[in-house]
């Protein structure tokens, strides 16, 4: 679809365009954009069920009254598409505004139809809070333009922290939230994303060229764009914590080895008000995900917050990452809002609005049976409409727009199920296959990359949500690859928890790249995207160091509520060098699984939140990252980057498809083969005896052009040391030490330059590998 392609939604908010009409009919645009001489401002919004709607003007963002207001028309034949248009003479002579435009919406609809006497704050025409159709319109509330391109502030911010003025019921319904309440701002005409002719397409000069690396080979660094350098104190004071801050780490993490960056959520989101009082911390958002916004770049997070400035500076930072080789992918979150729940168990009235529920609430929300409440998937509101072609419309196009205006280059989308759903009210049911669902349009609209590379974008998805019929993990469709909990929570165990039952066949199915997963519907595996630890849960250095959760600690490491009871940790028995072997290992199996490898930032040098498993809330020093690291940190920042190189130098390590021969059987010779410490196939007693701790696999570099013509991993999971029978190397060749991460290998050279490793042996040597060790060699 032409729209989609341009990152706009269709002409009338909703149907696509007739054969032989043109893009450029297309481009008058959901949002508020300048026409293309710069002379007017075209305001379009939706609303299905609204009576009236009009246009609030501003001049300033905050603390005063609109200069003026201008009805808007319901356009003919539309579902409900709502239209003003104003031009710059008018805003000038008639508004007093001359320079950047700021505005809102103001509606009413059948629970609250337009009284000529209403004036804001009076109850004049109020006849509910909520009707029987689930409409929650209120003019005395201020809305958010959900097409908005930029966006002047958050709700609560220091010095406004009361968020009643955005409630509804008896106790708010009359406040007026207008002198307060965010304003979308109008972006200039010359502005990327203004919504012109001659800059809709967005996708040339501004964000350099986009790399076009297969997603096999790419290992992904997911971090808080803020956190990455609001501790830097290489980076200018007020840039630390930016995109232009984060955009002068690119070459540090391209030396680091890192292909593609994944922030978490950067759309405009409540935190304004982050670190105002540490006292109330656990009211703050750090990480993000409650979005106000799917189109704007979040303002907090740029250096330069004059209007236009978020957007500029965002593109030079995507820029600067593909300069560098790095692909940047945006985590996001379109399975809820901001906006939140119900205020109170049991009170249906009262709800904040802000943005979506006061324009369109059944369109925008999924809710009961009796549309009086949201149905709940997320735990944090109510799940946003991903079945609703308007809601999902505003999800495609936003998406669009972050692909082809901003230039990002995939997204990682938070639990994903939800986009799923194929029933608006009254319920939840998730399809992998119903070509309506969000999920598939978003990937038929907008195709993934393929499995060996080439123009696309990258689709990652969190595989499940709350409640039943969310866990779908291996259950997304064709183009889309996901978070592997499974191969987190098998690695996890295998080392952490050895008295549970992990088989070798499990195992080796989870490093192989989880063909039970993803081949059973022709994903590849790169479709596994693997990690041991995400932003959510323990670091990895915590991992290995906490035998449970403390996020009731003081500021700043607390107090954080929520988190996972069940984290599959262990302490190592308390012992800092075992600690730090763990770590190796579970670093180790990210980089020599089939698979995506996804690592978070700080891992490279053992970050810890004190055993924290939840700081959504700690926008402080203590959650972001530390630049200036021990020694041990130090170490183990080289030991990271040099696994790093191995991998990227290895393409044994990064098949497109499944490995051939051996399986998780023992059958057959081929491009991977199993093998027990005794140098022989697993049988079927081998494979499924939980009391087996020790599995040595070789994968043939010949199949792959691999500059080794075998490599070999032992790895011992049990505390005592096992003897491996090497298999053989080749004619002619013998195997050569890369790294053995028992603690014997402590140190600066944990893991051998190219050129540099140690000759072990041929065929039928037999190498001892201390216990909870694993060692990796190659054939030359």
């Amino acid at each position: 679809m032409i729209a989609a392609v341009l990152g706009l939604p269709p002409a009338d908010g909703g149907r696509a365009l007739a054969a032989g009409e043109k893009a450029e009919d297309a481009r008058t645009t959901l949002g508020a954009h300048y026409d293309a001489a710069g002379e007017n401002i075209t305001f379009r919004v939706h609303s299905s069920a609204a009576t009236r709607m009009v246009v609030a003007l501003y001049e300033k963002p905050t603390g005063a009254e609109e200069n003026g207001t201008v009805p808007l028309k319901k356009e003919e034949g539309s579902d409900g598409t709502w239209t003003a248009t104003v031009s710059v003479r008018e805003l000038a002579d008639e508004y007093g505004i001359d320079g950047t435009v700021h505005y809102g919406y103001r509606a009413w609809g059948p629970n609250w139809p337009y009284d000529e006497d209403w004036t804001k704050g009076s109850e004049a025409g109020f006849v509910s809070d909520v009707d029987g159709e689930g409409n929650r319109f209120n003019p005395n509330k201020l809305l958010l333009d959900p097409y908005a391109r930029e966006v002047s502030h958050d709700p609560l911010r220091e010095g406004m922290t009361d968020k009643g003025v955005y409630g509804s019921g008896p106790a708010h319904r009359t406040e007026d939230s207008g002198p307060q309440a965010p304003k979308g701002i109008v972006l200039p005409p010359t502005a990327p994303g203004n919504g012109s002719t001659s800059q809709a397409e967005g996708s040339g000069g501004g964000t350099g060229e986009k790399p076009q690396r297969a997603l096999k080979d790419d290992i992904v660094y997911e971090v808080h764009l803020r956190g990455l350098t609001k501790n830097d104190s290489s980076i200018p004071a007020d840039e630390r914590g930016t995109y232009k801050g984060a955009a002068a780490k690119a070459g540090e993490l391209a030396e680091l080895g890192v292909t593609a960056v994944e922030f978490l959520p950067m759309q405009e989101s409540q935190n304004d008000a982050n670190d105002a009082d540490p006292d109330s911390s656990a009211d703050d958002n750090y990480w993000g995900y409650v979005t106000d916004n799917f189109f704007a770049p979040d303002r907090r997070y740029a250096a330069d917050r004059s209007p236009g400035g978020p957007t500029r500076e965002f593109r030079a930072m995507v820029e600067a990452y593909h300069d560098a080789g790095i692909k940047v992918i945006a985590d996001v979150v379109y399975n809820h809002t901001g906006e939140g729940g119900p205020w109170n168990e049991g009170d249906k009235n009262t709800y904040g609005i802000h943005s979506y529920r006061g324009l369109d609430n059944p369109t925008y929300y999924s809710l009961t049976d009796d549309r009086q409440e949201p149905v709940d998937n997320t735990g944090v509101g109510g799940n946003f409409n991903t079945y609703n072609p308007v809601a999902q419309n505003l999800i495609v196009d936003s998406l669009a727009y972050w692909k082809d205006v901003l230039g990002v280059d995939g997204f990682r989308h938070d639990l994903a199920p939800v986009l799923g759903n194929t029933c608006e009210h009254g319920c939840f049911k998730y399809s992998a296959t119903d070509p309506d669902t969000a999920l598939n349009r978003i990937t038929r609209e907008m195709p993934a990359r393929g499995a060996r590379g080439g123009e696309g974008t990258d689709w990652i998805a969190e595989p499940w949500a709350l409640g039943e019929g969310t866990y779908q993990i291996g259950n997304l469709p064709a183009g889309w690859s996901e978070w592997n909990g499974k191969y987190r929570d098998t690695l996890r165990t295998d080392q952490n928890k050895p008295e549970d039952e992990v088989t070798p066949g499990q195992l080796a199915t989870r490093l192989a790249g989880s063909s039970d997963l993803y081949g059973d519907d022709g994903r590849r595996p790169f479709n596994s995207v693997n990690f041991m630890v995400a932003h959510d849960g323990f670091t990895q250095r915590d991992l290995y160091a906490c035998n449970a959760k403390q996020n009731d600690q003081p500021w700043p490491y607390g107090p954080s509520d929520g988190g996972s009871d069940d984290n599959i940790s262990w302490d190592q028995g308390g012992e800092a060098g075992a600690q730090r072997q763990a770590a190796r290992n579970g670093f180790a199996f990210l980089m020599l699984s089939a698979g995506t490898p996804m690592m978070t930032g700080g891992d490279e040098v053992l970050r810890s939140t004190r055993c924290n498993n939840n700081p959504y809330n700690l926008d402080n020093a203590a959650n972001w990252l530390d630049h200036e690291p021990g020694s041990d940190q130090r170490t183990f920042r080289t030991y990271t980057q040099r696994l790093l190189e191995f991998r990227k130098a290895h393409p044994a390590l990064r098949p497109a498809d499944f490995y051939s021969g051996g399986d998780a059987n023992g059958n057959g010779m081929g491009q991977l083969d199993w093998f027990t410490p005794a140098g022989a196939a697993p049988d079927e007693a081998y494979w499924n005896g939980a009391s087996n701790h020790a599995l040595a696999w070789r994968i043939d570099g010949t199949e792959f052009d691999d500059p080794a013509d075998g490599l070999y991993v032992a790895y011992n999971g049990s505390s005592e040391a096992v003897d491996f029978t090497l298999p053989s190397p080749g004619e002619g060749k013998e195997w050569h030490r890369v790294t053995d991460t028992g603690g014997k290998s402590e140190g600066a050279d944990q893991v051998a330059e190219p050129g540099a490793e140690t000759p072990v042996g041929g065929k039928g040597t037999e190498y001892r590998l201390g216990g909870r060790s694993l060692a990796v060699m190659i054939a030359k």
